[in-house]
């Protein structure tokens, strides 16, 4: 059975102990635990800082290191399973589980429980951080600075509505392989949007397309994914989509049929699937 590469940890050289005896290498590791440190860190095709982007983590998220040279861990991220490789320099020994993530769309950390204190970040939606200390409407995350506390909510407490999680995109820049509040592309929109609502999805729309419930698209309602090939958007209604696309070179709202019919025109023809997460 083949093996989808851009989410199994395995080379010619070397691949996860897990995969001993199911995926051929010359060598088995155990991987590392590392957690993201600055507020988004690219996840590249190769060691090179020229190399294509093909995610991102998050402050706080998770990439478990198998090889580390020349400034670069070679990986996979724990959130989706994407495989790649990321500056060591944006990564830390993980210690302790998050108690909280980012809910507001992005937000800056202050160096001391006031805002007139130095800033850094932004940190986007869905960035996990542990808190260690409170101090009035402040928390002190590990590893980063003071939070105010009404941008973050408990690990487990969750938005409701993934239509208006994306609303909050509206106008970012499109970045291929994004998925932060400064820039993401079409399925990093969906993925985050879904994720701030407790829904774990895949990073790319083929993976994501397996995905949910099949529905007629006299039925579409909001939430609903619409795909075409390497391309997925969000309903807003019955007729209105929200998409992260590179027409607008942004995320943007329209009509599900406009954008239907520059598609076919484009060539890239009709939706292939509708979808329900």
């Amino acid at each position: 059975m083949s093996r989808d590469a851009r989410v199994t940890p395995a080379r010619g050289d070397l691949a996860a102990r897990v995969l001993e005896g199911v995926v051929p290498a010359l060598a088995y590791g155990d991987p590392q635990a590392r957690v993201a440190v600055v507020p988004a860190a690219p996840l590249r095709r190769a060691p090179d800082l020229e190399a294509e982007q093909l995610d991102q983590l998050l402050f706080g998220e998770i990439f478990e290191v198998l090889d580390e040279q020349g400034g670069f861990a070679w990986g996979q991220a724990r959130g989706d399973g994407y495989v790649g490789f990321v500056e060591s320099a944006a990564l830390a020994p993980a210690h302790g589980l998050p108690t909280h993530r980012v809910a507001a769309i992005r937000t800056y950390a202050f160096a001391q429980p006031s805002i007139k204190t130095r800033a850094s970040g932004p940190y986007s939606i869905n960035a996990l951080v542990r808190i260690e200390a409170r101090e009035g409407r402040f928390a002190k995350a590990a590893g980063g600075g003071w939070f105010v506390e009404e941008h973050l909510a408990p690990i487990g407490r969750f938005q409701s509505d993934p239509a208006a999680v994306a609303e909050q995109f509206l106008g970012a820049p499109y970045l291929w392989g994004g998925r932060e509040s400064l820039g993401l592309d079409c399925s990093g929109l969906t993925q985050q949007a879904l994720l701030a609502c407790g829904q774990a999805y895949p990073r790319d729309t083929d993976q994501q397309e397996k995905l949910g419930q099949a529905v007629e698209p006299g039925d579409l309602r909001r939430g609903d994914l619409v795909f075409w090939k390497g391309h997925v958007a969000m309903m807003l209604d019955a007729e209105r989509i929200i998409h992260a696309n590179a027409h607008h070179m942004a995320t943007a709202i329209e009509p599900l049929s406009q954008t239907r019919a520059r598609y076919v025109a484009a060539g890239v023809g009709e939706p292939t699937a509708y979808r329900r997460p």
